[in-house]
């Protein structure tokens, strides 16, 4: 049985859990707040670019590798988003105070337009004649999610 992509999606978020299950050090509520006010930000910058994309008709590619370049480039931001939103959900976590858990939680709802992207990726690849497989890319995401947000938390 083949797994749609709100089942890989929830695979994704799943597989970034048990490295946040090591429990982070408890915090202030200021200094979580801080933590978690970053990567926030960095979700509404990248759901703004997200938002563009999807409103905007699908762009018309001459060659193979411009269509490679502009889905590199859309899939990254789904990456950005999901790795932004586990490591604030991270942070929130070590202050203990359910007000900032709550805004750490609150964004997750975005994650609908990763979804929504790689449908209209799907779209797109079509309307230019690309191969495109919604399956590939939800593992993709799936794999660099740890990597991202070890990349994009704040130091200890």
């Amino acid at each position: 049985m083949r797994a749609g992509p709100t089942g890989v999606l929830l695979a994704c978020l799943a597989a970034v859990a048990p490295a946040a299950s090591a429990g982070p050090t408890i915090r202030s509520v200021a200094e979580a707040s801080v933590r978690v006010d970053h990567p926030l930000q960095a979700v509404d910058s990248v759901a703004s670019r997200l938002g563009a994309v999807l409103v905007e008709p699908c762009p018309r590619f001459s060659s193979d590798a411009e269509w490679s370049q502009f889905e590199e480039a859309r899939v990254n931001d789904v990456v950005l988003l999901m790795a932004h939103l586990e490591q604030a959900w991270i942070d929130a976590k070590a202050a203990r105070d359910d007000t900032l858990r709550h805004e750490a939680k609150a964004p997750r709802r975005r994650v609908a337009e990763g979804r929504q992207l790689v449908d209209k990726l799907q779209a797109c690849a079509a309307q230019n004649r690309a191969s495109f497989d919604p399956l590939s890319v939800w593992l993709r995401i799936e794999r660099e999610i740890p990597r991202r947000q070890a990349e994009i938390a704040l130091p200890e």
